[in-house]
């Protein structure tokens, strides 16, 4: 009696595996399908490839935010900025390099070019750091007591920048004579660009001599407030009143009147 219903029950476990393995088989045949994406997924995997450009710095938001990128400094010196444009200058010759750097930023600085970074003082931001359209002051030396200004087209690397300027002489060039794209090179020991070497005529392989310079008069207010695109908490590389400030001050004066 025993053996009867053990072979019974055997059979039993037998036919229930081939069943199970049947039933797996036919999942394994089935098409596989795909839940659609909900709405808050499609959001977040949007967010994760979305590129947001600001002060010339792409910077791409990361996964599972959907807020603007946060603004804080970025390494190189001369990249954080896109600078300011260049305003187009039509004369080509008969120009002095003063009146070229104020037809081509728009700056208002008086005096010769060797008094520019002083009277610059207060009205202008001023620093040490090549920036597109920041203006190059030379000081007063040698043949060149007057000294001499130039308007930065684009920075290189921290050593190497192109200047577009007028009046300064070099073989087969007339005084007077517009130059853009000019090759200027930092030979300071601090890379600070107080010592500076200029290209020598259409030549971007010649160098002049040394040239004793102040720094980079940059075409924003002095004390503007500097901000760059990265994926980081919100930081301030300087302190500065908003350009709107005194805006908003003589309206509140006005409407309390």
């Amino acid at each position: 009696m025993g053996s009867a219903a053990d072979a019974a029950g055997q059979q039993q476990n037998r036919n229930t595996s081939a069943q199970n393995a049947q039933a797996q088989q036919r999942v394994a045949a089935r098409p596989a399908t795909t839940r659609p994406a909900t709405t808050r997924q499609a959001t977040t995997r949007q967010a994760a490839t979305r590129h947001v450009v600001q002060g010339g710095t792409r910077a791409t938001a990361p996964a599972g935010r959907t807020g603007e990128p946060a603004l804080t400094p970025v390494s190189f010196r001369g990249a954080a900025l896109g600078g300011t444009p260049i305003l187009h200058v039509a004369q080509s010759a008969g120009l002095s390099c003063v009146p070229f750097a104020r037809m081509a930023t728009g700056m208002q600085i008086s005096g010769d070019a060797r008094l520019w970074w002083y009277n610059a003082a207060g009205s202008y931001a001023r620093g040490n750091a090549p920036e597109r359209g920041s203006v190059l002051a030379f000081k007063s030396s040698g043949g060149m007591r007057r000294g001499h200004v130039a308007v930065v087209s684009r920075v290189v690397n921290d050593r190497t920048i192109l200047i577009d300027h007028s009046n300064w002489a070099g073989p087969g060039i007339r005084r007077g004579t517009v130059m853009r794209g000019v090759t200027v090179i930092d030979v300071s020991d601090r890379n600070d660009w107080t010592a500076v070497r200029v290209q020598v005529g259409w030549d971007n392989d010649s160098f002049g001599r040394v040239y004793p310079a102040y720094g980079f008069i940059y075409n924003r207010p002095h004390g503007a407030r500097i901000l760059t695109a990265q994926a980081e908490p919100m930081q301030e590389v300087a302190e500065a009143p908003s350009p709107h400030v005194l805006q908003h001050e003589r309206l509140a004066q006005t409407l309390g009147r």
